[in-house]
């Protein structure tokens, strides 16, 4: 398993509009792979994560937003939602630029978040239904495993997350949940 090194650097203000470009990008790119140029999973502006979604986790008083740095070079971003009195984070996005696909650099990133809050019980997160390599870089390469998957027939208990509320009504139809409880 590839391990890059990388550096999680804050998001700065001169920086948030590349990033929310970025952030799309990967995203629009990962449905373009799986679909090609179909546009059924996008939003009315044509990307499959909303600026507005990308957005409010930015400005979540609770969120921490990062830019991915290997070698210098911004490559990707995360942000976390961080719940400090219940340790239960959520890894709200993470992405990385296609070019640098299959180089680690995910992985490499991942590690660096856990280390960063290394007192977290559980993290949750989400991925469309169509990311196979999402899927696959949650559960074989993180640790994470399926709980839910997000469908015509789920129906949401009334405690969850906000934000998962959000992404039910605005994301993809089908997506899977993912949890991974560190022990």
């Amino acid at each position: 398993m590839k391990n890059t090194k990388v550096t999680l650097v804050p998001l700065t203000a001169d920086d948030r509009e590349q990033f929310i470009f970025d952030n799309q990008w990967a995203f629009k790119y990962g449905a373009m792979m799986e679909f090609g140029k179909r546009d059924d999973y996008t939003d009315n502006d044509g990307e499959i994560i909303s600026r507005k979604t990308i957005e409010d986790c930015i400005d979540d008083p609770q969120t921490e937003t990062y830019r991915i740095v290997v070698g210098g070079r911004k490559v990707g971003g995360v942000i976390l939602k961080i719940n400090k009195e219940t340790h239960h984070n959520e890894l709200e996005i993470l992405f990385v630029s296609p070019e640098e696909h299959t180089k680690g650099v995910g992985y490499g990133a991942w590690q660096a978040v856990e280390a960063l809050h290394p007192e977290t019980k559980v993290w949750e997160t989400c991925t469309p239904y169509f990311e196979k390599r999402n899927i696959h870089f949650y559960v074989n390469k993180c640790g994470f495993q399926i709980d839910q998957f997000w469908c015509e027939h789920f129906q949401p208990e009334q405690d969850m997350f906000e934000n998962e509320k959000h992404a039910l009504d605005e994301g993809p139809d089908e997506m899977f949940h993912f949890i991974k409880v560190r022990t």
